[in-house]
This record gives structure tokens, C-alpha cells and sequence, in this order.
């Protein structure tokens, strides 16, 4: 025990952290007024289970789940309620609401009762590594003394202390604040002459009790906010579910207009096991409105959907349509969508809001969704639903032949690395790699694997896989992208494919990738530059009409998250063999001039500037002062046993960085290293989550700076806009696996903005650490520094957030269209003498 509470002096460390913000419970930790008529009316197993979550379920929440009068959208949101809580939702178990329901059980085993501090703290922090009970008649009421060395709420190293007072309350949660007379005995203490501190000292492990008091009544400020935190509600980056949850409702207004329309069903095919359900909603013209913006006249459509199975939400779904209004034909405006589903019976429930009239059309029905053996022979009901169901048909695979890369281990792969594939069925004989659409190999006998060089650092590499029958069609395919990192986000149409022709109709296929960390809001198809419709949630498929059989055209599909960042992708369809789609790099430069006494100018305009690449002039076709745009900074820390008498001014230098620079629109990580490199805070804009991740650093171990360095470069990746990663180390590099060259390689191919701060290096290849530092900074267009103490060291974080704030957004279409990869040489030169601009010194295409 002694050895444990002896951490009470890391607590403090911990608190001088802390003390520095100011921390308030946030709205949805407010209480929740269970009295509320609408939770007396509810069903008795809703308000059971109202009250079991209590402790984490935000008002928003419940405000939202009161909203709600059938038991399948209350069972429905119950289900997401959990899930967007869950940590790892590609796994079969909710690992959240698993541990809630099991410490749960723990608290009901120990303490009889959920409704005492104990079991709250127990079911917020899990299981405390140290429960001691402490009992010292005549000085103390029974106390408990608990010990985390961290929890999945916290990093911190924290204790708590209960105690049973006078009043009969038992065990409940002594806040400093309150005093140690809260703790006092006060029946026996008038019969002891000696005081306090000294009469708790003579009961047994009273002399560790005592200084756990003390220690917890000198930080009581802190201890307040360190609570706050604690019993702060907060269900994560998803925290619009709700609105999003309510968006999905098939429920129509009071007093609503209605229009006429008309449903065709049909189940075409299937996909794996499922059977494909397709509807075509067709409304006529005279019965829908327009609405016109930008002389284009367009018709706007929102489907919303629900099915049932056996009383409960199988799924829902929602599509938006928009169609110009000179490409309907036939006087009908056809809206098609398709499900994938197990075959049953279901109860199916549809909603259509005409966005410009305000008026509704709702159809509720019972359907049966046949299993499929054969390919079924599609009968039309209707010459236009009939031509766009048809043609759907026909573009979907039978699922029974598959193809799924294996994904190799671990998220950095350079080198000799083994792919695996696994297969379906029995047609695939052969199978083509491509690799970044360059290296070619082909299998032609199982096993189907393959080896491929990915060189020595870790780009980005996009790897296919194509399985072909025994007359050499494709039937399978798959795709991955390797070295993405962790913030990736894209969309690629997977159907329709480049260099195959369509007639009349096809069907858009778009896969997404998206960070674990986020949600795709929406995905919007394109015929060539007209918006045709947007879907709220996979699978992301939409039949498109072609307006000429066989004509030269393009789709496009655009996917979005929640804060309406954007990626794209398009295949031009039927287009000739003579015509070569060539990429044509937009080059975007942040850059920061600097006069004579290196401080940023400001107000210049685009004439100031003169872009080369290769020696060659370009044209600007972007320019900007750079006020809104996010940033993204990396706070990279040297934390080898060289930096020890230097870490605490470090750790407060970082994080009144943070305080200056990070707005709630940026966001900031750190990375910690010494021979290896550790992510301590992601990216975030939370003030206590930055100041947990700086709580407790300690110097230690030896340095390897390049490999640190390409670790966090490879964090940046998908990150888009302003970036830049502040390095401060005391040392060469001493164990990396990567070289120099690996790493200026590295460097530039990731266009980060790198400042690098050397502190006191000095003596033996001095010159070849700095050297190093100073590349590495002025070919990302930063800054290197070079200080004796760290007590420097806040004015040249002051000088870098200066600069990030007085920044130009420079872009241009690059003349060169070769399909070299090699590095391309960036100059930019100023008007005005005197004046240095810094940006990136080229880039890899």
C-alpha cells in the first residue's frame, strides 16, 4: 500500500496541469428531470431503462427519445444510442455497453445499490487498483479510499475518498472543499486532547491516510475541475446522431398537404444472400412544383424510408432527388431506390416531401421479399419505372464469385510486403495485380498471392486485385489503399468503370473510406455537372438515365462528413480509346514572407508573387490571405534522458501553444519521443485533452528522430489544408531505421510545414545535427531555431503561431503533364526586394 499512495506526489504533477484551465460541466451533463409527465407515460421497460443510463445519457438525448411515440423508433434509437458509443464498431461485441452492463453488476454485488457515489464512480472509472477501507473510531466516520492509476475517462493517476457521515449518508464522495471537519468523528473528538493530524496518525495505515487528505485538500481547486471532467456527458465526435436519428422520421406534420403518386416494387436479382428490392416513385409534373435558381429550374425530392420486421426497425433510409427540370421526359418524374434484404415478410413504410410545394406523399404497406435462386425474369409495370428498374438489373453482380484482399498487419508498410487474397465460387482461374497502376503480376493457379517492393518509406500505394474467368473476363475485383493513415478519406466509383461502354441506362456503385473517427453524412451522384440525387447511408447505389445511347459522358459521386469537407471521384463512360484522361496537378502553396528582420509582412496582393516549377513559370489561379482556414499543428517532443532538466518548462511552453494558437475551428496533436514515438493526444481542440496528454511525461531512453519524425508525417496523411509540425529536440539522431535521405524524401512528399527548435547542441557532429534540422525545416517552407535553454522557448513558439496566422494560399494548375513521378522544384520569388518567401521546395506528382 505505501509504495501505491506514495503516487499522490504524481497527482500533483497531474493538477499543476490542470489548474491551469478553466472547466466548466458542459450542458449535457445537466440532471435529468425524471418527474417529466412524457417519461411517466412511457412503457415501464423505457423508463427502466431511462434509468439505468442515467449516468451517461446526455438531455439532448433524452429530449430526443421523449419525441418518439412508437416502441420500434424507441427500440431503434436504444440500438444507436449504444452504437455510437461503441469503440470498435467493426466487431461483433459493443465493448462499451458490455463493461456498463458488467459494472453495473459489479456495483449491485458490492454496494447493494446503484444509486450511491460508490457505484456511480465505479460504472463512470471501472475498478479501482487500490480500494482501501479505513476505520479509526473516534477520529474518522468509516472511510474508502480508492486509487486509479487512470481510467478509460482519464489518463491520470487520481484518487477519490468516500466517507459515511453523521447524517447516515453512506460513502458518499468527499469533495476537498467540504473540509476535513466532513471527515471528523465529531461525537469523539471532543474527548481527545490531541489533534487531528495526530490522533489519525496512531490508527493502522493512518500515516498514508493523512497525507492522501492532505494532498487532496491542497489541490481542492483542481479536484473541482478534475470532476467536472469526470461526470461530464459527452458521447463523442458523433454527437449529431440525434438530429440525424430524428431526420430519418416517415411520421407526416400536423396538418400536412399530400400529392398523388405512384409505387412500382420489383426484387431483380440478389446480392450474396440477400435479394435486391428495387421502387420506382413516379409523381407527375403538374403535381410537383420547381424552383429556380441560377436560370436552372430543378424538381427536389426527399425520400425518407423505414422497414419492419417482425415489430422491429429492420433498417431505414433516406435519398434526396433532384432533377432539372428540362431533362424530364414523358411529363413523370421517376425517383428510384434499392434495397438489399433477407427474404421475409415486411412492413414498409415511405415518406416523400416535395421541398418546394412543402406537400407529402406517404404509402405504408406489407411486402414479401422472395429468396432468389435464379436470376428472375423482370416483368415492367410501367414503360418509364420498367426502362430504369431494367437497366439496374443488369448492372448488378449475382454475388456468388468474390474477391477480398487481405490486409497486411500493422498501418506503415515499406519494403518487401506479402499480399494474400480471398475468394468465392469457381470461376476465377486468373488473377491480375496492378500497383499504383504501373506494376503488373499475374497469377494464374491458387494460391493467390503475390510480393510487391514498396520501397523504403511508407507512401501511399493503391493495390487492385482482378479475378478473370477462363475466357479472361473480369468477374471479381477488389482494392486497397496502403499508407493512407488513420484521417483517409475517399470515394471511388466502383461501377461504372473506366473503358466500358453503356447504352441506355447504368447503375453508380461508390465505395467510401472514411476516419473511425467520423461519419459520412451523405454522397451526391452527378451526370457530367447535374446533381441527380444524394443518399444518407450505404449502400451507396443509384440508377442514372443516360440521355443518348452510348454518348460520351461522366459520372461523378461526392461524399461528405459532417463538417462538409468533401472528396470526389469520376469516370468518363463510353469515351473513345484515342481519348486519354490526363491528371493535371492543382498545386496549393501556404506560404509566409518574411522581411530582413525576419518578421511576416502583411497586405500583399497576387502581383507580388511569381511562381516557377522546374525553372518554368506557372500561373496563379488562387490567391488568398489565409484568415479561416483551419489549422492543423503537430507539437512533436523530445522526451530522451538528455531532456530531463528541461521537460517541465516543455510541457508548459506546449501547452501555452495551444492556449494561443488552437481555435475551436483548429486542432492540435502530440507526439512524444525518445528511441521510439508515441501519439499522447490526437487531433483535438479540447483543452484538458492536450493537458492530459502533457500530464506526467518523463525524460527517459535514447533518441531516434528520423523514425519519430516519419511517424508523425504519417499521421498528417489525409489531413487537407494548412499543416504544420513543430519539432523541439536536444539531439542527433542516435537508433532510427530510417536515414536522412529516407526522411527528406518523407518530408517531401507530405508538404507539412516542418519548424524545427535544436536546444543546446552543442559539441561532437553539432554541426551535422543542426545541418539536418535546417533542411529538414527550409525544405517544408519552416523555420529551424537553435537555442542554448529552454527557457527560450517560448518566444520562438510565439513567433511560429505568429507566422501560422500570417500566411498566403497560393495555387496553381501545373503546366507540366508528364507522367514522370520525379520531384518537381517550386520557387517562388517576390516583387519587392528584401522579402523572402517560404513554402514547400517542390513536391512529387
Amino acid at each position: 500500500m505505501p509504495e501505491v499512495l506514495a503516487k499522490a506526489r504524481l497527482v500533483l504533477v497531474v493538477t499543476s496541469v490542470l489548474c491551469l484551465l478553466a472547466l466548466s460541466v458542459s450542458a449535457g451533463a445537466a440532471e435529468i428531470k425524471w418527474k417529466d409527465p412524457k417519461i411517466q407515460a412511457l412503457p415501464e421497460k423505457y423508463k427502466i431503462w431511462l434509468d439505468k443510463i442515467t449516468l451517461i445519457i446526455t438531455e439532448l438525448e433524452v429530449e430526443a427519445f421523449l419525441k418518439l411515440d412508437k416502441d420500434y423508433q424507441r427500440d431503434a434509437f436504444i440500438e444507436k444510442f449504444w452504437r455510437i458509443r461503441d469503440p470498435y464498431p467493426d466487431s461483433t461485441r459493443n465493448e462499451y455497453r458490455d463493461r456498463f452492463d458488467d459494472l453495473q453488476a459489479e456495483s449491485l454485488i458490492l454496494f447493494g445499490s446503484l444509486n450511491e457515489d460508490r457505484s456511480q464512480m465505479l460504472v463512470l472509472n471501472g475498478i479501482p487498483q487500490v480500494r482501501l477501507e479505513f476505520r479509526c473510531s473516534g477520529v474518522t466516520f468509516p472511510l474508502e479510499i480508492w486509487f486509479y492509476d487512470g481510467s478509460d475517462l482519464t489518463p491520470f493517476e487520481f484518487f477519490m475518498l468516500f466517507v459515511t457521515d453523521v447524517t447516515g449518508r453512506r460513502f458518499h464522495l468527499w469533495y476537498p472543499r467540504d473540509g476535513v471537519n466532513e471527515l471528523m468523528d465529531n461525537k469523539s473528538a471532543a474527548s481527545t486532547t490531541r489533534p487531528f493530524w495526530e490522533a489519525i496518525m496512531m490508527c493502522q495505515d493512518g500515516q498514508d491516510v493523512a497525507r492522501i487528505i492532505q494532498s487532496l485538500l491542497a489541490q481542492r481547486d483542481d479536484f473541482e475541475i478534475f470532476m467536472n471532467r469526470i461526470l461530464t456527458k459527452d458521447v463523442g465526435p458523433s454527437a449529431e446522431w440525434v438530429a440525424t436519428f430524428e431526420s430519418y422520421s416517415t411520421d407526416l406534420p400536423d396538418e400536412a398537404k399530400v400529392f398523388e403518386a405512384k409505387l412500382d416494387l420489383s426484387f431483380p436479382d440478389r446480392y450474396q444472400s440477400r435479394t435486391v428490392m428495387e421502387g420506382t416513385i413516379t409523381v407527375s409534373i403538374l403535381a410537383s412544383e420547381t424552383i429556380e435558381l441560377a436560370e436552372q429550374r430543378s424538381f427536389d425530392f426527399m425520400l425518407s424510408g423505414e422497414l419492419l420486421r417482425e415489430g422491429r426497425l429492420f433498417e431505414n433510409f433516406r435519398y434526396k432527388f433532384d432533377y432539372p427540370a428540362n431533362s424530364i421526359a414523358g411529363g413523370v418524374i421517376p425517383m428510384t431506390f434499392q434495397r438489399r434484404l433477407r427474404p421475409g415478410t415486411y412492413n414498409m413504410v415511405l415518406r416523400v416531401e416535395d421541398l418546394n410545394s412543402g406537400k407529402f406523399w406517404r404509402d405504408e404497406r406489407q411486402i414479401t421479399v422472395p429468396e432468389l435462386t435464379d436470376r428472375p425474369t423482370f416483368i415492367p409495370t410501367d414503360p418509364e419505372s420498367a426502362r430504369i428498374l431494367e437497366a439496374a438489373a443488369a448492372a448488378f453482380a449475382l454475388g456468388e464469385t468474390t474477391l477480398k484482399i487481405v490486409r497486411p498487419r500493422g498501418e506503415m508498410h515499406s519494403g518487401m510486403v506479402r499480399f494474400d487474397t480471398l475468394t468465392t465460387g469457381d470461376e476465377i482461374v486468373e488473377m491480375v495485380f496492378d500497383l499504383n497502376d504501373q506494376a503488373r503480376l499475374r497469377k494464374r493457379s491458387p494460391p493467390f498471392s503475390v510480393e510487391f517492393d514498396l520501397g523504403n518509406v511508407p507512401r501511399e500505394h493503391r493495390l487492385t486485385a482482378i479475378g478473370n474467368d477462363s475466357e479472361g473476363q473480369e468477374v471479381a475485383r477488389d482494392e486497397i489503399v496502403l499508407n493512407g493513415g488513420a484521417h483517409r478519406f475517399a470515394v471511388r466509383l466502383v461501377e461504372p468503370q473506366a473503358g466500358k461502354t453503356y447504352t441506355e441506362d447504368l447503375t453508380a456503385v461508390a465505395a467510401v473510406t472514411v476516419p473511425k473517427d467520423s461519419v459520412v453524412t451523405r454522397v451526391e451522384f452527378y451526370l457530367n455537372e447535374d446533381l441527380l440525387a444524394t443518399l444518407f447511408q450505404a449502400p451507396f447505389v443509384q440508377a442514372i438515365g443516360l440521355p443518348e445511347s452510348g454518348a460520351l459522358a461522366y459520372v461523378r459521386a461526392v461524399a461528405y462528413r459532417p463538417d462538409e469537407s468533401s472528396t470526389e471521384d469520376l469516370v468518363f463512360i463510353n469515351a473513345p480509346d484515342y481519348l486519354e484522361q490526363v491528371d493535371v496537378e492543382f498545386v496549393e502553396l501556404y506560404t509566409t514572407v518574411l522581411d530582413k528582420q525576419l518578421r511576416p509582412v502583411l497586405g500583399l496582393e497576387q502581383n507580388n508573387f511569381s511562381i516557377y516549377e522546374d525553372e518554368v513559370p506557372q500561373t496563379i489561379v488562387r490567391f488568398e490571405v489565409v484568415k479561416d482556414l483551419p489549422i492543423h499543428a503537430g507539437v512533436m517532443l523530445d522526451v530522451s534522458a538528455s531532456m530531463e532538466g528541461s521537460i517541465d518548462q516543455a510541457r508548459d511552453a506546449a501547452l501555452k501553444f495551444f492556449e494561443d494558437t488552437i481555435t475551436p475551428k483548429d486542432r492540435a496533436a502530440l507526439i512524444t519521443f525518445n528511441d521510439h514515438p508515441r501519439l499522447a493526444v490526437k487531433f483535438t481542440n479540447d483543452v484538458k485533452t492536450w493537458a492530459g496528454g502533457l500530464a506526467g511525461i518523463q525524460a527517459e531512453r535514447g533518441t531516434s528522430l528520423y523514425d519519430s519524425l516519419i511517424f508523425a508525417l504519417y499521421y498528417f496523411n489525409g489531413i487537407r489544408g494548412q499543416r504544420s509540425l513543430l519539432l523541439l529536440s536536444d539531439g542527433k539522431d542516435e537508433s532510427s531505421r530510417f536515414d536522412f535521405d529516407d526522411t527528406l524524401e518523407y518530408v517531401h512528399r507530405t508538404g507539412v510545414a516542418i519548424y524545427t527548435i535544436g536546444l543546446g547542441i552543442e559539441g561532437k557532429n553539432s554541426r551535422e545535427a543542426k545541418s539536418a534540422l535546417t533542411k529538414i525545416a527550409e525544405e517544408t517552407g519552416g523555420r529551424s531555431f537553435f537555442i542554448k535553454d529552454i527557457s527560450e522557448i517560448s518566444p520562438i513558439y510565439a513567433s511560429i503561431q505568429e507566422e501560422l496566422r500570417s500566411r498566403y494560399l497560393i495555387g496553381y494548375q501545373s503546366s507540366n503533364t508528364a507522367t514522370s513521378t520525379r520531384f518537381r522544384e517550386v520557387v517562388v520569388k517576390m516583387k519587392e526586394k528584401g522579402q523572402e518567401a517560404k513554402t514547400i521546395r517542390g513536391y512529387y506528382p
